[in-house]
C-alpha cells in the first residue's frame, strides 16, 4: 500500500513547519500530500507554495469543491499546478455537502453528481487540448444565445489524475467508472461492502477493473496502550460526523455509516446531536463505531488492521495524525512508525 499524509490550513506560523512536514514525508517514500478546503483556506496556494519546496512527492487537492469554481478555472488551475510540480499534481474533486455549499458559496445544492460529472467531463476536455463544446443539464459552453464561441486552453495536452471524494450510493459508482482514484471515508475494512460494492459495479459498466481506481481511503491512526482510553476520547468526533458534518436531512457520512450495518446508532446519535445535546451523543457511539472505523492500539495491533485494510483492496492510506497533537516532532515521529509499520505488510 502507498501512503498519503494531510496538510491542514496555510497559517504564517506554521508554514515553515508545514514545509519540513512534506519534505519528510517525501523522504520517507510517501506518495502524496493532500491541501484540503473547507473553511479556513482553499485547497491550491498551499500546493503552489510546495511546489517548489519538493521534488517526488505528489501534490493533491483533497478536495477542490466544484461549486466554489467553473470546470474551466479548476482545469487551468489544474494545468498551472502541473507545471509548478514538473507533472506531480493530482486533482481531487467534490461536491461537498448543502451546509458549505449553500451557506458559504451561495449556490444552491442542486444535482451536485451532475455537476461532478460535468466538471469531470469538461476538464478531461482541457485536458486533451480540445475547444471547450459542452452542452449538459448544468453547464452549457458556449452560452447558447449569447456572444460565447469555443474556446482551446492555450497549453499542450496533459495527463492530470482525476480523484473524486463520494459517499453516496450513486456518485460511487460514477466513481468507480470515471476515476482515477476515490477519496474514501467513513470506512471500514470490515464492511467494505458499504462502498467498495457501487465502485465495483461503476467500474463494470465502464468495462474496467477496479483495480485501474487507486482506493485512497482516509485512516485515523493512533499507537498506544490504553485502547478504551483512545476510545472514549473519539466518540465526540463520531457524533460529529453523525450529526454535524451535514443537515438533519442530508448527511453523507450518516448514510455510509448506515450502510455498514449502524443504522439505529446513527440516526439516534444524529438526533442527539441536532438537539444540542452534544455529550449524550457522543455517549451513545458504540465503542465499534470507533474501532471498526479507526486504527487504534498497540504496535501489532496497528500493523494487523492495516493488512486487513490491504486484504480488502485499500490501495493508499491517506493518513490522519492528529492523535499526535499539532504539526511538531512528535506527529513527525508517528509518521516514521507507521511508514516502517506498512514497510513491513
Amino acid at each position: 500500500m502507498k501512503l498519503a499524509i494531510e496538510l491542514g490550513g496555510a497559517q504564517p506560523d506554521t508554514l515553515n513547519l508545514t514545509t519540513e512536514w512534506v519534505q519528510l514525508a517525501e523522504r520517507l517514500g510517501v506518495d502524496m500530500a493532500f491541501s484540503a478546503e473547507a473553511w479556513w483556506s482553499d485547497a491550491v496556494t498551499p500546493l503552489a507554495y510546495l511546489a517548489d519546496k519538493t521534488t517526488t512527492i505528489k501534490l493533491a487537492t483533497g478536495i477542490m469543491q466544484v461549486t466554489a469554481r467553473t470546470p474551466a478555472m479548476t482545469a487551468m488551475t489544474a494545468l498551472t499546478l502541473h507545471d509548478l510540480t514538473g507533472g506531480r499534481f493530482v486533482l481531487g474533486l467534490g461536491a461537498s455537502g448543502p451546509q458549505v455549499v449553500e451557506g458559504l458559496h451561495g449556490v444552491r445544492y442542486k444535482t451536485p453528481l451532475t455537476r461532478l460529472r460535468e466538471t469531470v467531463d469538461i476538464c478531461r476536455m482541457i485536458f486533451a487540448g480540445e475547444k471547450v463544446q459542452y452542452q449538459g443539464r448544468v453547464f452549457q459552453l458556449p452560452l447558447p444565445d449569447s456572444e460565447g464561441k469555443p474556446i482551446r486552453i492555450a497549453h499542450e495536452p496533459a495527463e492530470i489524475p482525476i480523484y473524486l471524494a463520494t459517499l453516496g450510493p450513486n456518485s460511487l459508482q460514477f466513481t468507480g467508472a470515471a476515476a482515477n482514484g476515490w477519496l474514501g471515508t467513513s470506512f471500514s475494512p470490515d464492511h467494505p461492502h458499504a462502498h467498495l460494492d457501487y465502485l465495483s459495479a461503476g467500474a463494470a459498466e465502464a468495462d474496467r477493473p477496479l483495480q485501474d481506481v487507486d482506493l485512497c481511503v482516509s485512516v485515523r491512526i493512533e499507537i498506544g496502550d490504553n485502547v478504551e482510553e483512545m476510545i472514549q476520547r473519539r466518540k465526540q468526533g463520531v457524533a460529529f460526523n453523525m450529526g454535524g458534518m451535514g443537515s438533519a436531512t442530508t448527511n453523507f457520512y450518516n448514510d455510509a455509516f448506515k450502510r455498514a450495518g449502524y443504522e439505529e446508532d446513527a440516526r439516534a446519535i444524529q438526533s442527539l446531536w441536532i438537539a444540542g445535546k452534544r455529550d449524550e451523543a457522543a455517549n451513545r457511539v458504540p465503542d465499534a463505531m470507533v474501532t471498526e472505523f479507526q486504527v487504534l492500539g498497540t504496535r501489532d495491533m496497528i500493523k494487523a488492521r492495516l493488512q486487513k485494510y490491504k486484504e480488502v483492496g485499500v490501495t493508499t492510506l491517506k493518513l490522519g495524525l492528529d492523535s499526535a497533537g499539532p504539526l511538531g516532532p512528535k506527529r513527525f515521529a508517528l509518521l516514521e512508525n507507521i511508514v516502517d509499520i506498512v514497510g513491513g505488510l
